[in-house]
């Protein structure tokens, strides 16, 4: 079960691998823990990202493709993984295809978990995070017991600065323009699965096994 999750910040797209995981004991794979693995292991690339990182650029897609080929060659992933945040570009997508053709696999499908802006801005935009232990709530999903309290440690429960209603609609707008080729990309190779990202997670959930039970 070789596995894209695409949708932009707000999406779910984390809550979702969660259960597959659990299902399919595959691994949940975002470029972010691919460079922090590398990084933490001291490997080539690893010190490349890390030198990149460090001094504030963006790790250009060439080593990005190389890190993911690499995390791909796992054990871990011998029965299949998520790729959460990869392919970001055309390019990548063809570079994962290339890569995965060599590996004497395919990829299974690419999920779209499609939200509007607006439920993007609501659910971000009311996220809180624990400035002690870093719990996530929500003022209206999942609110504190005590309003600006953490429920577990007790401490302040702030909003951070990239999920600001106006930085929100900036990422969403970002995301979409980088993404819709990809979406086309997908869809011409009739790997596209595209879901109602603004449904509840249990109804998403139902959807989203629905799909997968079909492609075992």
């Amino acid at each position: 079960m070789n596995l894209i999750f695409l949708g932009p910040p707000g999406a779910g797209k984390g809550t979702y691998a969660k259960r597959v995981v659990e299902k399919y004991s595959i691994p949940h794979i975002s470029t972010g823990d691919i460079f922090r693995e590398a990084i933490a292991k001291g490997t080539e690339l690893g010190k490349k990202v890390q030198d990149i990182v460090n001094s504030g650029n963006l790790v250009p897609d060439e080593l990005t493709n190389a890190l993911v080929e690499e995390r791909l060659q796992q054990p871990d992933c011998d029965k299949g993984f998520i790729l959460d945040g990869y392919p970001r570009t055309l390019n990548q997508a063809q570079a994962l295809d290339n890569m995965l053709t060599k590996m004497g696999k395919a990829l299974t499908g690419a999920l779209y978990f499609e939200v509007d802006e607006e439920t993007v801005v609501q659910r971000i935009s009311t996220r809180r995070v624990c400035s002690k232990c870093g719990k996530v709530y929500n003022l209206i999903t999942l609110p504190s017991k005590v309003e600006g309290i953490c429920d577990d440690c007790g401490g302040h429960l702030i909003q951070r600065d990239d999920d600001k209603e106006d930085v929100v609609r900036g990422r969403f707008r970002v995301y979409i323009e980088k993404t819709s080729p990809l979406i086309e990309y997908y869809r011409n190779q009739n790997k596209l699965f595209t879901l109602d990202g603004r449904k509840s997670v249990e109804e998403v959930m139902k959807m989203l096994f629905n799909i997968l039970g079909g492609l075992e």
